[in-house]
This record gives structure tokens, sequence and C-alpha cells, in this order.
């Protein structure tokens, strides 16, 4: 019986050994899938952490930063994603791409809808400027007081303000000028511009065109003039209001003409000149939303872009003037420049005149005894025989001789003139309201 028992506990004990060794086996195993799951619940916790940083950088700071990059260039873009090897990273930037470019598409849309806004209303007003501009000018005529023709002329000046600053919003905001002309001469143009700003008094236009008679083409006669009048205005607004600017016109070896602003204000900065060249070529033209041009916005090199772009001129703001400013060149290919026979249509007696012609030059020792210069204003003397004699010229009369004469003003053609360019303009005007009604 004692072997029995024996026995049975041998076997009893063999049994828990073999129970203790698969438990043993099964805690271990127990411990290592919890070390496993351990691992991998810190790894699903690291990548929880990594995702909400990226999503927290990219909703406080790349949306942000994006929104006002496309405001303004000033503002920096910080650094893209945090992580760029995780599935996440790459919706995270889908999500960024998607929102700018929604945002840019929304903004184009909100900024057609100001033009047309802008358009309608800039139309409407200059319509109604332009019929101002008519009764002032009825007014002018009828009035036979010269006090009251003077304030005319004050109101009516005051009025090609107004209508100057409405035509440059009508023309960013994708409109025509709104007015129509005939072939002009240059400097009627230059004249014309001139008189649509403040403090043109201010303005001294000079000419150095060797010929008369050069014109623009009507269809390029009323842009010229608007850009020509912004790069005047932007002349007069950075230089001190006591200290002239300079207008030039001249004709360039390759048919051109070009007209030439020189003012004496502090300049441009780099930044501004860099800014200032892309508007005023006319590569954006089309391109530019209202929001980039400032609070208030800068509209005029705005507008010369546009009519650079839509007629075919050229204009540069990046040289310096001899007086340490800006100077702006205005260049008019041939394509658009024409012929006017000053004869037919005599330029406005306000028009700068035509430059001398180059005189011929005279040797130092035949100048000095006189040779080589003849005194027209009396005849020469002549010896017993009738043949004429040889006389030294006094300094007067060599003075006199190179005295610039001005050009004889005819009263009646002037005045037919004048009234033909009043025709002209109430012919565009009509045109305008004419136009503005179909629109409407």
């Amino acid at each position: 019986m004692l072997g029995a028992t024996t026995a049975a506990g041998a076997v009893a004990a063999a049994a828990l050994a073999r129970s203790r060794a698969g438990l043993s086996r099964r805690c271990a195993a127990l411990t290592r899938q919890i070390a496993e799951q351990n691992e991998a619940l810190a790894t699903l916790r690291a990548r929880e952490r990594a995702q909400f940083e990226e999503l927290r950088h990219l909703v406080n700071n790349r949306l942000p930063a994006a929104a006002l990059h496309l405001i303004s260039d000033h503002h920096p873009v910080p650094d893209g994603l945090l992580n760029d090897n995780s599935d996440f990273a790459v919706q995270a930037q889908a999500a960024h791409d998607l929102f700018v470019e929604t945002l840019i598409g929304e903004r184009g849309r909100i900024d057609s809808a100001a033009r047309a806004a802008l358009r309608g209303a800039c139309t409407a007003i200059q319509a109604q400027s332009f019929r101002l501009q008519t009764l002032i000018d009825e007014l002018q005529r009828d009035c036979r007081d010269p006090e009251v023709v003077r304030e005319y002329f004050r109101i009516d000046q005051l009025n090609e303000q107004v209508l100057r600053l409405v035509q440059k919003a009508a023309i960013v905001s994708g409109s025509w000028p709104g007015l129509v002309r005939p072939d002009t001469h240059l400097p009627d143009v230059v004249a014309g511009a001139t008189s649509r700003l403040n403090g043109f008094e201010r303005i001294q236009v000079h000419t150095k065109l060797l010929v008369g008679g050069v014109g623009i083409v009507g269809r390029a006669a009323e842009p010229v003039a608007v850009a020509c009048a912004e790069l005047m205005a932007n002349a007069l607004e950075s230089s001190r209001g006591d200290l002239a600017v300079e207008v030039t016109l001249l004709q360039t070896d390759n048919g051109n003409v070009c007209i030439q602003i020189d003012d004496a204000g502090k300049g441009m900065t780099r930044e501004s000149v860099a800014r200032g060249t892309r508007l005023v070529t006319g590569e954006n033209a089309g391109k530019l939303l209202l929001t980039e041009l400032g609070d208030p916005p800068a509209l005029g090199f705005a507008a010369i872009g546009q009519l650079v772009a839509d007629h075919g001129f050229h204009v540069s703001v990046d040289q310096v003037s001899p007086y340490g400013g800006v100077r702006a060149v205005l260049a008019v290919p041939k394509h658009l420049l024409t012929t006017i026979d000053e004869q037919a249509e005599p330029p406005s007696a306000m028009a700068a005149l035509p430059a001398p012609a180059p005189r011929t030059p005279v040797p130092p020792d035949a100048a000095e005894r006189g040779e080589g210069l003849r005194d027209v204003s009396a005849p020469s003397p002549r010896d017993a025989s009738g043949l004429p004699q040889r006389r030294r010229r006094s300094g007067s009369s060599r003075g006199r001789s190179l005295t610039r004469t001005a050009r004889p003003v005819d009263p009646d053609a002037a005045g037919a003139a004048w009234g033909d360019f009043e025709q002209a303009v109430a012919a565009g005007r009509d045109a305008t309201d004419s136009e503005n009604k179909d629109k409407s």
C-alpha cells in the first residue's frame, strides 16, 4: 500500500511539475504580449502626438500665414510640414493646398464682383462729369463778365480733377477711358493732361520736336493723355510744392516720340521701383486684384499698366532724374503716331512750340570776323557799281538773329479749331452716353 501511495505521489509531482512549466510558459508569453502591446500603445500615442502637433501647426500657423501671404509678399510663409514621412502629413498638405486654392478662387470671385460694381459706378459718374463739363463750357461761352468766367474756369479745372480720379478707377476696373478723340497734336495731348492736375502751374513743358505736326492717332490719344497725367501727378506729389516738374517732348532716332518727366523729389526705394515697374509695364494687367493696390488703393500705376497692355506704348519709372528724383519716360511707338497739317488743324495756343532747327557750326575765326552770320533785318550796303559790300555785324544784331520768334496766331483759325475740338469732345460724350444707355 505504501508503494501505491508513493507511486501516486510521484505521478502527482510529475503532473504538478508539468503544470508549473506550462504556467511559466504562459506567463512568459503573456509578459511578452503585454510588452508588445505597451510598445504598440506607445507608438500609437507618439503618432497621435505627432498628428496633433501637425494639425495644430497647420491650423495655427500655416493656414493663417498662407492667407496673409496671398495679401502681401511681405508676410512670409512658415516652414512646411513638421514630419513629411507620414500618411497624415500627406493629408495635411492636401488640406493646405485645398485651402489656398479655395481662398484664391474666392478672392478672385469677390474681386470680380467689386470690379463690376466699381466699373458701373465710375461709368455713371463719368457720364455726369461729361455733362457737367458741357454745361460749364456753355456757361463760359455765354458769359461776358471776366470775373465770372475766371470762376467758371476754376470749376472746370476742379471737374477735370474729379474726372481724372474717376477715369483711372474705371480703367483699373476694366472699363475704357470713356472719351474718344480725333488725331491730336502731341503738345495738345500733354497740355490736356496737364490741365487735369492740381498744381499744374508747377509743370514746365519743353519741346525738342524738330518738326511740327507730330500727332497721336485718335485711338491712342486719350490713353496717352491719361498715362501722362498720372505720371505728372506722381511727380507733383513726390516733390515739394515750390519745385517745378520738367516735361520734355523729344524724338528718337528709331522713330518713337518720348514724353520725359523729371521731378526733384526724394526718389523711390528699390522696392518701390520694382513694384512700380511691374505695374506700369502691364505684365499683370487683368490679373491684379484691387486688394493688392493698398488701402486706400493706389490706382495710378495700375491704370497705366492696363493702358500699356491695351494700346502698346511703353512706360518706365526706373531712372533717376538729374535732380535726384524720378525720371519717368512714356514712349509712343511709330504705329501710334501720325502727321497733322498745322495749317488745316493748328495746335492750341497752350501747346509748346517746336524746337528751333540746329544751326550750322561756324569756325571760330569766321565768327570773330562776323562771317557766316548774316543780318536779314537790313539790306546790305552797296558800292557805286551796285555790288553788295561786306560789313561787320554788331553784337546786338547777332543776338537778334538768334532770338526765337513765336508762332503767329490767327484768331479766326484758332476759334475754328477750338470749335472743332469742342464738337469732337461733344461727339465723344454722346458716344459715351449712348453706350451707357445700351449697358443699362
